[in-house]
């Protein structure tokens, strides 16, 4: 069995499916991941799209739109997987995007989460402001980005390619641990959407899990 599901969030997303989906599928190594759409019950033929198009992707199919977080709750609670992987429907992959995340994770038994160098799709040499390279936060709760601060992105020259600690990692492609999730509550579902991820973190920062960024794992988010 694969030691990773990467779980991609859908709702009435087919555009992005169609999109993003192909480079999820190959640049995830089935031996160690597994494509996994978790569909918020769309009304529009995303359903249709991966039956024909992608059958070999597994399907979660919910009966009503439980937003981000009551998604991946769900979503999470039904697969296996020792890791799993937050990853947005609108984000392609790179090459070799998972094995730096996981070999991270392995290495350290104390570490509850990875996220990759998040780049802007349209401008790939540009961080994207949805985590950028890994998220901290001031002493007034506002969340800043290594590459990013308020709506200002960097250049990625290379300035923040080493493995790093951080306060949170972006929900647009969070690696966890499976059980570390579930122990923790998961998403707080009253967020519904956005910020989500930040308070999951934080929780995991208060239990005395740390947080990195692996820069080697690249991705490129829409935004």
């Amino acid at each position: 069995m694969a030691r990773v599901a990467v779980i991609i969030l859908n709702w009435n997303g087919r555009h992005l499916l169609g999109e993003y989906l192909p480079s999820v599928i190959r640049n995830t190594n089935p031996a160690l991941g597994r494509v996994v759409v978790a569909d918020n019950c769309s009304t529009d033929d995303s359903l249709a799209l991966l039956a024909d198009g992608f059958p070999d992707v597994d399907v979660i199919r919910f009966s009503e739109n439980y937003g981000f977080a009551g998604g991946y709750n769900r979503a999470i609670a039904q697969v296996e997987e020792e890791y799993v992987v937050l990853l947005n429907s609108d984000v392609e992959v790179a090459p070799g995007w998972l094995e730096p995340m996981v070999a991270l994770l392995d290495g350290d038994s104390g570490l509850a989460a990875v996220q990759p160098k998040v780049l802007a799709w349209k401008e790939k040499k540009r961080f994207e402001y949805a985590g950028a390279c890994g998220g901290y936060i001031d002493k007034w709760g506002f969340p800043f980005c290594r590459g990013r601060i308020l709506d200002t992105t960097e250049k990625d020259e290379g300035q923040y390619d080493d493995v790093a600690e951080v306060f949170w990692c972006t929900g647009a492609a969070l690696c966890i641990r499976r059980d570390v999730y579930l122990t923790c509550g998961g998403l707080d579902e009253r967020f519904f959407a956005h910020m989500e991820e930040i308070d999951l973190c934080w929780r995991l920062r208060n239990r005395g899990y740390t947080l990195k960024v692996e820069p080697e794992s690249v991705v490129y988010h829409l935004g």
